[in-house]
């Protein structure tokens, strides 16, 4: 075989390769382009996906406690109090969001890990009606509850943490209610444990 049908299968294995992974699963989303690339393409997707990037933030350098305030779906008040002496979780979702999708099931399976050790989960969704939301977690069987953050309440209370429409985004806050760890884009299991097992040991 000459070089030039050497170099255009060699071409084509690659082109193959690239397809396949573009199209593997849903988690397909989370693209290595950078939030800010994303966001200049104006692609239409209305969001903008994370590259599954880990942030951990030593304790002495964790901004202030996080000034939780909004309404869960079932009409429940949140203030920042329910953050005191407990690890929480908050996922950044809503419902046409692919790695949002693959990334529940995780998401709950962790809940019930870890609800029995003074951890909570919120969801925060951003956008969805109440019905949709609910199908949602009828769907995947979320367990814990989520905020209707239409109003963006809860996002700006992590502002400069969370980039605007980065979806979805895991924060890990610790016992103060500060952001210990961040993942942008979907979660891996095994990681966002790892994150959720060094708060709690603090």
């Amino acid at each position: 075989m000459d070089k030039k049908n050497l170099t255009r299968r060699s071409a084509l294995a690659a082109g193959g390769v690239l397809l396949a992974g573009l199209t593997m699963g849903l988690s397909a989303c989370a693209q290595e382009d950078s939030l800010a690339e994303q966001a200049r393409k104006g692609d239409n997707k209305n969001y903008v996906a994370g590259d599954g990037s880990v942030t951990e933030f030593a304790k002495a350098d964790r901004s202030a406690p996080v000034a939780l305030k909004g309404t869960l779906f079932d009409g429940t008040a949140v203030t920042p109090d329910v953050l005191k002496g407990k690890v929480t979780v908050l996922n950044f979702w809503f419902a046409a969001c692919a790695p949002c999708r693959v990334e529940a099931p995780q998401l709950e399976a962790l809940h019930q890990e870890y609800k029995d050790q003074g951890v909570q989960f919120f969801g925060v969704n951003l956008r969805d009606e109440k019905a949709t939301a609910e199908a949602f977690d009828k769907t995947f069987n979320i367990t814990y509850p989520s905020f209707n953050d239409k109003d963006g309440a809860v996002l700006l209370s992590v502002s400069g943490i969370v980039p605007p429409g980065a979806v979805p985004t895991t924060l890990v806050l610790d016992k103060d209610g500060k952001v210990a760890s961040r993942v942008l884009g979907e979660i891996e299991k095994s990681t966002l444990k790892a994150l959720i097992a060094s708060a709690v040991a603090e």
